[in-house]
């Protein structure tokens, strides 16, 4: 580190005590918090469309953020939170999870209920299969299609993964309180019920058809 490196931090804790969030007796993690701010406003999208000069929906983009950004950190945090069930660590615990509820489910009703693509959902379910959590069988009353239930050995996975994968729940959902986890799934189930249906309903229609459901 250079003599310039300490005048920038100087200058910036400066700043950080004429500053409106700041108050006597604040820390070096409220410093932090401060900086990180300052940072996410420099790259607001909103910052970057009005340089470009485009026409924006600031709360709308916000909250694309917002959702992107929480789905990449639940993806890291139930990779820790099942780091003992590395055979459910990506997406297959959805699907076991949702199959537990059913005697059986069809390949693509599995899929459809976790609301993936079907190449996708398929390589999770080939997965599953390799590792003995389900199992596949003939559909008697369709002859092309294949049903999958759950194995001993994938209802003992469930069993044993349950904790961590309340523990895991408990740290997605951080510090809010009773009545904010209660808000936001209100909320959040009310985002995917529209997305359900579009997924569901209009799989073929383009973006501004989708916008139009609005």
């Amino acid at each position: 580190m250079d003599t310039n490196f300490f005048i920038k931090l100087i200058a910036e804790v400066q700043e950080f005590e004429q500053s409106t969030h700041y108050k006597n007796g604040q820390s070096i993690d409220d410093f932090r918090v401060w900086m990180n701010e300052k940072a996410y406003q420099k790259e607001n999208p909103t910052n970057l469309f009005l340089k470009h000069q485009h026409k924006v929906f600031d709360l709308e983009n916000e909250i694309c953020k917002q959702i992107i950004l929480l789905g990449r950190f639940s993806k890291q945090m139930v990779r820790r939170g099942l780091n003992d069930f590395p055979m459910l660590a990506n997406e297959e615990f959805t699907y076991l999870y949702r199959l537990m509820d059913y005697d059986s489910l069809t390949k693509m009703q599995l899929v459809e209920k976790n609301a993936h693509e079907k190449q996708t959902g398929l390589e999770i379910i080939k997965r599953l299969i390799k590792n003995g959590l389900i199992d596949e069988f003939q559909d008697t009353d369709d002859k092309r299609s294949k049903r999958l239930k759950v194995t001993v050995l994938g209802r003992d996975v469930f069993s044993k993964s349950v904790q961590d994968v309340t523990f895991t729940s408990r740290v997605l959902s951080a510090k809010l309180s009773n009545q904010e986890k209660q808000n936001l799934l209100e909320i959040l189930r009310k985002l995917n019920d529209f997305h359900f249906t579009v997924y569901h309903d209009h799989k073929n229609a383009d973006i501004k058809e989708i916008n139009a459901l609005i």
